[in-house]
């Protein structure tokens, strides 16, 4: 159970900056909660205490300076086009704070790696993080977001814009290629999103 020192009213604005709801408190003792996605943040007079099953969701938006994470994503595609799916895996000093996965339909391979990279974009920036280093074993989609390649597929050179515009929302990034085995846990989460739907 996370306890965050801080001052409350601090940690409110915070909160409601990135659109979480903050109710009043249940008790005389409680200045007031907020929920998220499964977890609960209550305020006392000089902490914020966060419980539940996802508590970092919460931790980092109350943190002053969201931290720093890796993010790591993957596409597939079987046929190309064919059925398609994502998976991305945010990483902090900590392990592993979350990671998911999902089909997304009938898409080439390299629209899945641009979904997988928006979703995981979405996701850390959901989490608060100000501070990202981005990895994918992807070079055309590294390429094309970093601007060293162009896009000349519409549809790619529109994810390219919106990956911009979410990577704009942090104070720091940087974006890399890696090898397959580095990006191991992305790709195994977005091939049993593919596996499971069988």
């Amino acid at each position: 159970m996370p306890t965050i020192e801080c001052d409350p009213a601090d940690a409110r604005a915070r909160l409601e900056d990135a659109g979480v709801r903050v109710a009043d408190g249940n008790t005389a003792h409680e200045r007031w909660r907020a929920e998220r996605d499964g977890a609960v943040a209550v305020a006392y007079d000089d902490k914020v205490v966060v419980q539940g099953n996802d508590p970092a969701r919460l931790t980092n938006l109350l943190s002053a300076g969201g931290g720093r994470a890796h993010v790591y994503f993957d596409g597939a595609s079987r046929g190309n086009p064919g059925p398609g799916a994502v998976g991305w895996c945010l990483v902090t000093a900590d392990g592993v704070v979350a990671e998911g996965s999902e089909r997304i339909g009938r898409v080439t391979n390299n629209q899945a790696e641009y979904a997988a990279l928006i979703r995981a974009l979405e996701a850390a920036d959901e989490y608060g993080f100000d501070e990202i280093d981005v990895r994918g074993d992807s070079e055309l989609i590294v390429r094309q977001v970093r601007g060293e390649w162009n896009a000349n597929d519409p549809e790619l050179r529109e994810r390219r814009v919106r990956a911009r515009e979410l990577l704009d929302r942090f104070d720091r990034w940087s974006l890399a290629h890696v090898p397959r085995e580095i990006n191991a846990r992305a790709d195994d989460l977005a091939n049993e999103a593919l596996d499971d739907a069988n």
